[in-house]
């Protein structure tokens, strides 16, 4: 391929290869079209890739863009962040106050079904600040250690949430629809418990993976998101707060092991530990398009200020529930 050249960015952690335009041919979606097969193969070797210096500055360009390498989209329901969809399964990134962090996490890895790709898009870096910081999954996992791994891949995670008016995302919100019975419809059909505790108020509880095995490299590796449901995330003071205001067994998002029992905060700080150790920090350029193998890196956000514009696509459909 003339027109492109790469390189493995440089860092003490697992990092991206950068690939640039060459000779002045800058339309990504062609080169996409003509070599998708080699950047799939690009991909699952080194997990992450920069595409960098290709005018891809539209919703429009990234969703051609993300035709050339995904077989299919996914909507983005049963959500656990605010996003805004853009168009033809493109949303906006998480839209938390910039002065909130997001840590490192696989998405949707709180479920029992998730993305293989995901997609990102800069429109408009922040005026400072902003990075995504991705981390290699297969690393973390490593420095989590085998008893822990062993310990989550046994027990499992269970998902605690509680929908309340004016609380976190409204269940209107979460599940797409208005409608009660389609809820109902839409937990049982996904092994997800559910109950009204009152007219306002919906309980949800589901059990899902805490290891997951990548389907085509075949590697074992940490996956799930306890470390961002529970409330120790918070931090000690909000975490109380939180607590004192709607009780430790009616928190908005809490996370437990898949047998309901306690999971200490100890151990949760271990894993956040193990992931922030292999960070790397995409700065944003505008055009710059990433694509990340969802079980090979998670990835999160910097604070920032100014406008900021990340568009995202998730994509590659697999199920835990796939007959190995």
């Amino acid at each position: 391929m003339q027109e492109i050249s790469k390189q493995r960015l440089s860092g003490n952690v697992r990092s991206p290869l950068l690939v640039t335009a060459t000779n002045g041919h800058r339309d990504l979606a062609s080169i996409f079209a003509e070599h998708a097969a080699v950047f799939k193969d690009d991909l699952l070797e080194h997990g992450a890739i920069l595409f960098r210096g290709f005018p891809v500055d539209t919703v429009e360009k990234f969703s051609e863009v993300v035709s050339g390498v995904s077989d299919a989209r996914l909507n983005y329901t049963y959500r656990s962040t605010p996003r805004t969809s853009l168009g033809g399964e493109v949303f906006t990134a998480t839209e938390f106050p910039q002065t909130q962090e997001i840590p490192l996490h696989c998405e949707n890895a709180y479920q029992r079904d998730w993305p293989m790709l995901v997609a990102f898009c800069c429109l408009q870096p922040a005026t400072s600040g902003g990075a995504t910081p991705i981390a290699s999954v297969s690393a973390a996992s490593k420095a989590i250690g085998s008893t822990l791994m062993d310990e989550f891949e046994q027990r499992k995670v269970k998902y605690v949430r509680h929908y309340r008016p004016y609380v976190d995302l409204p269940w209107e919100t979460v599940f797409q629809t208005s409608d009660k019975n389609e809820v109902a419809s839409f937990c049982e059909s996904a092994g997800i418990e559910h109950s009204w505790l009152d007219e306002e108020t919906l309980r949800t509880g589901q059990v899902c993976q805490g290891v997951a095995t990548h389907p085509v490299t075949g590697e074992k590796v940490f996956f799930n998101q306890a470390h961002l449901f529970h409330v120790s995330s918070l931090g000690d003071d909000t975490a109380q707060s939180m607590i004192d205001m709607f009780g430790a067994d009616g928190l908005p998002r809490q996370s437990f092991f898949g047998d309901g029992a306690e999971i200490s905060p100890d151990v949760l700080h271990a894993v956040r530990s193990a992931l922030n150790q292999q960070t790397y920090d995409v700065a944003w350029q505008r055009g710059d398009v990433l694509l990340l193998d969802n079980m090979q890196f998670a990835h999160g956000r910097r604070t920032f200020a100014g406008p900021r514009k990340i568009a995202v696509s998730l994509c590659n459909p697999y199920s835990s529930q796939a007959p190995s």
